[in-house]
């Protein structure tokens, strides 16, 4: 009755008009059935400025469809790795269709997924399962968090789903919104403790696009840094290596999405190097609201509200020179303290959340 078909990704969305067809396919499939759970219609991605994250070379995406006997989408799923010799982790996804959930179409497409990992000899398998819980909850009705931060409710059918596969539940990741305009003047006075708490040590530079060839290998090391300084629940992968080359690939890339790449950086003026930074996507469609990306102040740098500086000037940045979004939206792990405490101080709310799964296996070395 059902069948899981892989996709031939589209190098574009002017490719064969067959491979484009089934690509918005699959991303409508992926939105509909994560708003069903969470309810937050503006997360939902347009195709176009999903396609350029599949084609990371360092990191490619193989997608898939569960297709009935009417040849309908009912479900998507997505299978990523690295190609760095010696990985051992890949994430894998799964989306039902709200219409057709009970009906064994996860479980078809989770075996496909997991056979997948199998074969590669993966060993660390993770997922993020959106949920429908706002805030912190705690009690018989819920799954708590190993991190002793945030719960998801245990009736969920993404929760029961996973547990009874064997997966481990490690880590939430708060959703949070930030209606704009902001507040112009809880900005204003948060930027000037930010900057005096930073001194004249540190001095922040703004980009849009492709990072400036004087700032590559800084960014390099800060994307690095985001497989090993990043909060993550116990739930650690191995060392991620960026390279100037890796991310002028992943740049290029970007640029052909109806968004514009803001980044704010943070320079440690003594040693001339990069000590944190903050990427924002901003969607060339006014209507649709701003994501938060990679944010991230290196270990030895913290302590000096270098977060709260790269944050405010970000949000001030995208009002002054991207005016018209609805929101700034950002995902955070809730034991991230540090981070959130500026969330919300600048305004943020908590709109939902996702929790951070893990399944760890032994499988044959290739």
């Amino acid at each position: 009755m059902y069948r899981v078909t892989e996709l031939d990704v589209p190098a574009t969305m002017t490719d064969d008009p067959a491979k484009v067809r089934a690509f918005r396919e699959w991303v409508d499939v992926s939105n509909r059935s994560e708003i069903a759970v969470h309810g937050l219609a503006e997360l939902a991605w347009k195709a176009e400025e999903q396609l350029p994250q599949q084609h990371d070379p360092d990191a490619p995406s193989r997608l898939f469809l569960v297709r009935d006997e009417h040849d309908t989408a009912v479900a998507a799923g997505s299978y990523d790795s690295k190609t760095a010799p010696g990985t051992t982790n890949c994430w894998v996804s799964i989306g039902v269709d709200p219409d057709h959930r009970r009906r064994g179409v996860g479980t078809l497409l989770a075996d496909h997924l997991e056979g997948i990992a199998r074969a590669e000899g993966r060993t660390q398998w993770k997922t993020y399962a959106v949920s429908r819980q706002v805030g912190p909850a705690s009690g018989s009705g819920f799954v708590q968090a190993p991190t002793g931060f945030g719960a998801v409710p245990a009736d969920e059918a993404g929760v029961c789903f996973l547990t009874g596969r064997g997966w481990h539940f490690g880590q939430v990741n708060r959703i949070s919104r930030l209606g704009l305009p902001a507040d112009p003047t809880q900005i204003g006075r948060i930027h000037a403790e930010a900057s005096a708490a930073a001194g004249a040590q540190y001095r922040v530079h703004t980009w849009t696009g492709a990072t400036p060839a004087r700032w590559e290998a800084d960014i390099a090391v800060l994307e690095t840094r985001m497989s090993t300084d990043a909060p993550q629940g116990g739930m650690d992968e191995p060392e991620d290596v960026w390279t100037v080359e890796r991310l002028r690939e992943r740049e290029a890339q970007q640029l052909t999405a109806p968004r514009t790449m803001l980044t704010i950086a943070v320079e440690d003026v003594v040693s001339t190097t990069l000590a944190g930074f903050s990427q924002l996507a901003v969607p060339h469609d006014v209507t649709q609201p701003v994501f938060q990306w990679d944010t991230l102040v290196l270990r030895e740098h913290r302590g000096h509200r270098l977060g709260w500086l790269l944050k405010v000037v970000g949000i001030e940045t995208v009002e002054r020179d991207h005016p018209g979004h609805p929101s700034i939206v950002t995902f955070n792990a809730e034991e991230n303290r540090p981070m959130l405490d500026v969330n919300e101080a600048v305004g943020f709310v908590g709109v939902g959340s996702e929790g951070v799964w893990e399944r760890r296996v032994d499988v044959p070395a290739l």
